[in-house]
């Protein structure tokens, strides 16, 4: 019998939540084949069998929450497809031995694996039982098909233990309630572990920089003309769509080239000017925002780019992204435009020091420079950064000059 373990998984990434089983018990499997799906902070991995053989036992449910190095499942290498887990059998003499005691106890014992035996239960809702000593058929599950799960079994477990804890809790100091509760209907959902990362990380970014942010606005007249013109012959020739991102990308690097403290980060005393340029772009996805990295944008093509940011954003709708595809960026472009977004406040991607915020393009009266009014797209852009090592004057700046790129877009192309 082989046990089945979580591995290291990464250098960050030490423990994680069993997303969905990918085999049941019984199942045949093949040394490599994934047999679970984990999520972890950042992205979903698989968990591949180091053995081949059949499933016999699972002993971490989905939803639960495991380590690197924990057992998750059990694995017989000599095992047949379908086939109910084999029981260990005694030595005929420890079965001589235990005779007489087995016999007095054996109506007992009959009747509790009899009424276990009925209930329908998870693997792990068994092992759990055996271990507090509970017997399965007194246990009310909550879920709606009627499975006994771990939690409920824990649940039966405390009702018992009830009158001791409160005469316990009353010697004590009293316990703080950390959850409210409702007289009208709630329903509660348990955090996933990206939507937990997620938050930590938002709540930490306030905590420890100096975060302001700037607003511009762009007319987008000059990209959306330059779009409409050569869309069809870029998708001919590329066989993708020429879309607004690869424009902030190329914008964005040009200014960080001439204003390069947004392209850095700070390492306890110091700072870290990267002469390099992989910008994050922010994707929405069921399970939350992810930031796939575009790596050297600076010597990508439009059409380069935009290939790239198909591509990571497929991958993210899928659950397909690895680590190394959300490493390592230098600064990021987020699009809420996308959901109607008329002007927001982004929030920083730590380590980095600088964001820029895209909204949805709204046609207004604008005032020309030969003081006629037209009508024109517009879009509100919003630059928040770390004010311990940029400030406000470079951050004007470099949000000025995004516009003055973005409303010329043949500057783009010259420039690279």
């Amino acid at each position: 019998m082989q046990e089945i373990k979580i591995p290291e998984l990464a250098e960050s990434i030490t423990e994680g939540t069993i997303a969905e089983w990918l085999v049941n018990v019984g199942d045949k499997v093949e040394k490599g084949d994934p047999i679970v799906e984990l999520e972890t902070d950042k992205v979903n991995v698989e968990v591949n069998s180091d053995f081949s053989g059949v499933i016999t036992e699972v002993l971490q449910e989905e939803g639960n929450d495991v380590s690197v190095g924990d057992i998750i499942a059990k694995l017989d290498e000599n095992g047949t497809a379908g086939a109910a887990p084999a029981q260990e059998e005694a030595p005929e003499k420890d079965e001589a031995k235990a005779a007489p005691a087995a016999e007095a106890k054996a109506p007992q014992a009959q009747e509790e694996v009899s009424s276990n035996a009925d209930v329908i239960a998870t693997p792990a809702a068994r092992k759990r039982a055996r271990e507090l000593n509970i017997d399965l058929s007194t246990v009310t599950p909550r879920d709606p098909l009627g499975r006994v799960r771990p939690d409920d079994v824990e649940a039966a477990a405390q009702a018992s233990a009830a009158p001791k804890q409160e005469t316990q809790a009353k010697k004590e100091a009293p316990a703080q309630d950390t959850k409210q509760e409702f007289e009208k209907p709630v329903e509660r959902i348990k955090m996933t572990r990206r939507r937990q990362t997620i938050a930590r990380n938002l709540v930490s970014v306030q905590q420890e920089s100096a975060m302001l942010t700037t607003f511009n606005e762009v007319d987008m007249t000059a990209i959306m003309n330059l779009r409409k013109e050569r869309k069809d012959k870029f998708v001919e020739k590329h066989g993708v769509k020429l879309g607004f991102m690869s424009f902030f990308t190329k914008a964005v690097v040009g200014a960080l080239k001439e204003f390069p403290l947004l392209n850095a980060e700070i390492q306890g005393n110091e700072l870290v000017l990267k002469k390099f340029y992989d910008i994050g772009i922010a994707v929405s996805t069921d399970d939350g925002l992810v930031v796939p990295v575009v790596r050297d944008a600076d010597r990508l093509t439009f059409a380069g780019i935009e290939k790239e940011i198909s591509d990571l954003g497929k991958k993210a709708r899928d659950n397909k992204l690895g680590l190394s595809d959300l490493q390592g960026g230098t600064f990021s472009i987020t699009n809420g435009g996308i959901f109607g977004s008329m002007m927001s406040t982004p929030i920083l991607n730590a380590p980095q020091v600088g964001i820029l915020g895209m909204h949805s393009i709204q046609k207004r009266a604008m005032v020309m420079p030969d003081d006629s009014i037209e009508v024109r797209p517009m879009m509100y852009l919003a630059l928040s950064y770390d004010h311990r090592i940029v400030d406000g004057k470079e951050a004007v700046s470099f949000l000025v000059r995004v516009k003055e790129m973005l409303e010329d877009p043949e500057t783009l192309l010259l420039e690279g």
